[in-house]
Parts: structure tokens; C-alpha cells; sequence
């Protein structure tokens, strides 16, 4: 072929898509119940917003990003993640300024120049809720519990969450001293990814998948709290034993990004090679102030969904035939054929799902492709039919069959 799709996207096939839309149904429905709404960001925004957002010492700004400059000489990203574009918008569209708090989310498309494996991809897709306004930790208790139920509900088996305090500025930089004191005798023995992160970012290198083993005995972020950062990590506890979730604490959780405070969890489950991790979030109280708005706080996640789709194809889940066509319509003769198309038409408008043959077909390759679609009712109508005002309607999942008049086709459909 003279193209092909860019190493690292995908085509989402008839068939496969499907998938994606319950996931998204699934998405939506519970975003609705929990009280978020949607925002709709542009896919590519000023370079500076993730520099100063995402911040400079993470493996997005510095290795990851799609950076290019436009026509009038601007520096532009396609976004890497979905948390700074959001905030852009809360604080250029001045929401901090409604009484009651900002509950948003998104679903689309990220971009990151990264590693191809199973998993992950340099175009990939995630579900995203931020919550704006609020301090306490029963919110970050619901956030939690959405990115929880939503797996849940889609159908995913073994799904843990792991939580952690990664404290504020003050804290993380007291802690900052420990770890260094810990990691600096074993710098030469480490990856040169760990090697350069002590010198900028020493707390993601607790992050390594390559280096665990050299950490044990390294301090606890845990054991730094102060007492606001102590009792806020308690309250979150409390509220996620109040709603039955499951978690354990992993003090070595520290995420990917530099915003976070306070909180930080990840969602986690097996069954994409070695890739463990298939979401996560945090709070981030200084997010807001350092893209330019009022000192807002805000907590939220990221769900990745080509994981979610991954993991419910291998753990088995049904998700068969979600494209569900309700009837398949066959029609005998030329003037039968005439009323099918009308027939037709008006069963789509009761929102009824109805196809037929376009192709000139023989009755038995229309019953075949009829198979194939598996519909749950067939209608045949030949020119006796057609006089005497009636249609031959078959439920595919029975084999009964029965005469209905063409003007009660519908209702006939509706309530089979």
C-alpha cells in the first residue's frame, strides 16, 4: 500500500468500536450520576501551558510531547494529558467564579512520542474527570470511587487501588533531603534514568520500574507529614472505608506529573504484559495559581482506555453483539419491495434498528446476512402479504413466527 497508519495510532473497525462505545456509554452514564460534566478542550494548545502545568523534570515535557511551531511562529503541543487544558479553560473562562464547585470531565484523544508496547500508544485515549474548588478529602474520596465504579461497571475483575500522600512543597522538600541522603551512595549502580532524575526530581525516582530492588529501606514520603498532610491522608481513608472501596497505601506511589499534592492514587490490574498500571490522579492544589487563576484547589483522574478495552477482551468479559439490530427486512416482489423501503424508513423513526438488502440478493443470502447480523426479528413480505395488508414476522431467538399488520409492524417489534 502506498499509506499507512502512523506508527503507534490505530483504526478503530466496525466490529471493535463498539467496544469503545459502551466503555464511553459506561463513562458518561456514571459521570452523570456523580454530578460531572463535559468539557470539550482543543486537542493542541500553547507549548508553555504543559511546560508550567505538567512541569519541566517530567518524562512528558522532556521526552514525550508533539511540539511543532504554526505559521505565525507560536509553539504548539498536541496534549500529552487532559488536567492542564481543563484548568486552561476553568481559569480563561473564569468558572472559579460560579458558587457551587467545578465538576468536569472529557474523553479523547492524548498524544505522546513514547515506546510502542502493548498498551500504550503515541496516540491513545483516556477518560479524565477534575473536580475544582474544594479542599476537602471526601472529595478526593469520590473521585476515587468514580474511577473505582467505573471499572466496575464496564465489566473489569481484580482491580486494585493504591494510594499515597505525596504531601506539599514544604513537605517534599524536607523528604527530598532523606531520600538524596538514601539514594546517594548507590547513584553509580542505578539507571542513568534514575541517575538524572536525583539531580532534578529525586521523588520519581522512586518511580523506576528497573531500580525497586535497590530501594528497600528507603524512607517513607509517609514518615515526612506534617500534621495538615497527616490528618487530610486519614480523612481520605476514613471516606473510602465509608464507601466500601478497596485499597492498600503504597508509600512509593509518587505518579508521573509535578503538580501533585496531598493525594495521589493509581488504579491496577494484570493482564497487559508487564504494564500494571491502567489508571490514576491525584490532588493538585497549586495547579490553578501557577497556570495564572486564583488559588483554586482541585483533585482529579485519568483512565486510560485503550487498557480498559485490553484488559476486558483478555479477562473475557461479554461484550458481544453490542451492535444490536432489531430486525432485518425482506421484501418479494417489486411492489413489496417498494413498501420495505417505506416500511423501513418509519421503524427507524420509532427508534427501531432495521436493515435490508441493497444488493439484489436471493432470499436465502438475505437470511444469511440476516444470521450475520444477528438481529432478533426477520419481516418478509411478498405481494400476497402486501394485499392483504400483513407481514410475516420471525423471532430469530425462538423461531416463532407470526402474521402482524404492517401498520402494528412496529409495536409488534417494540414489544417482543
Amino acid at each position: 500500500m502506498a499509506f499507512q497508519k502512523p506508527p503507534g495510532t490505530q483504526d478503530f473497525l466496525p466490529g471493535a468500536v463498539e467496544k469503545w462505545q459502551y466503555v464511553e456509554r459506561v463513562a458518561r452514564d456514571i459521570c452523570r450520576r456523580f454530578n460531572f460534566r463535559e468539557i470539550r478542550t482543543p486537542i493542541f494548545e500553547m507549548t508553555e501551558l504543559y511546560k508550567r502545568g505538567v512541569g519541566e523534570t517530567t518524562d512528558i515535557v522532556e521526552k514525550e510531547m508533539y511540539t511543532f511551531t504554526d505559521r505565525g511562529d507560536r509553539s504548539l503541543t498536541l496534549r500529552p494529558e487532559g488536567t492542564a487544558g481543563a484548568v486552561r479553560a476553568y481559569v480563561e473562562n473564569k468558572l472559579y467564579g460560579e458558587p457551587d464547585l467545578t465538576k468536569l470531565y472529557y474523553i479523547g484523544p492524548m498524544f505522546r512520542y513514547e515506546r510502542q508496547q502493548a498498551g500504550r500508544y503515541r496516540q491513545f485515549h483516556q477518560f479524565g474527570i477534575e473536580a475544582l474548588g474544594a479542599v476537602d478529602p471526601a472529595l478526593d474520596a469520590e473521585v476515587i470511587a468514580l474511577g473505582y465504579a467505573f471499572y466496575t461497571e464496564v465489566g473489569l475483575k481484580d482491580v486494585r487501588v493504591e494510594i499515597n500522600s505525596v504531601g506539599t512543597p514544604a513537605v517534599r522538600a524536607a523528604f527530598r533531603e532523606r531520600l538524596l541522603a538514601f539514594l546517594e551512595p548507590k547513584r553509580e549502580i542505578l539507571c542513568k534514568d534514575c541517575q538524572s532524575r536525583m539531580d532534578r526530581n529525586p521523588l520519581r525516582v522512586l518511580d523506576c520500574k528497573v531500580d525497586q530492588h535497590h530501594f528497600e529501606g528507603a524512607p517513607s514520603i509517609l514518615e515526612s507529614l506534617d500534621e495538615e498532610c497527616r490528618t487530610h491522608f486519614e480523612a481520605l481513608q476514613r471516606h473510602l472505608t465509608d464507601m466500601r472501596i478497596p485499597y492498600v497505601i503504597n508509600p512509593r506511589l509518587v505518579r508521573g506529573l509535578d503538580y501533585y499534592t496531598h493525594t495521589a492514587f493509581e488504579y491496577k490490574a494484570e493482564g497487559i504484559g508487564a504494564i500494571d498500571t491502567i489508571g490514576g490522579g491525584g490532588r493538585y492544589n497549586g495547579l490553578v495559581a501557577d497556570i495564572g487563576g486564583p488559588d483554586q484547589p482541585g483533585v482529579g483522574l485519568g483512565l486510560g482506555l485503550e487498557r480498559t478495552v485490553m484488559l476486558l477482551e483478555s479477562q473475557g468479559a461479554q461484550l458481544d453483539n453490542l451492535h444490536q439490530v432489531d430486525v432485518y427486512m425482506v421484501g418479494l416482489g417489486e411492489a413489496a419491495d417498494r413498501e420495505v423501503t417505506r416500511l423501513l424508513h418509519g421503524l427507524r423513526m420509532r427508534g427501531i434498528a432495521a436493515e435490508r438488502d441493497y444488493q439484489g440478493r436471493k432470499m436465502k443470502a438475505q437470511m444469511k446476512s440476516a444470521d450475520r447480523l444477528q438481529v432478533r426479528f426477520t419481516a418478509i413480505l411478498g405481494d400476497d402479504e402486501l394485499q392483504r395488508g400483513e407481514i410475516a414476522l420471525k423471532n430469530m431467538a425462538t423461531g416463532e413466527q407470526k402474521f402482524v399488520t404492517l401498520d402494528g409492524l412496529a409495536d409488534a417489534i417494540l414489544n417482543g
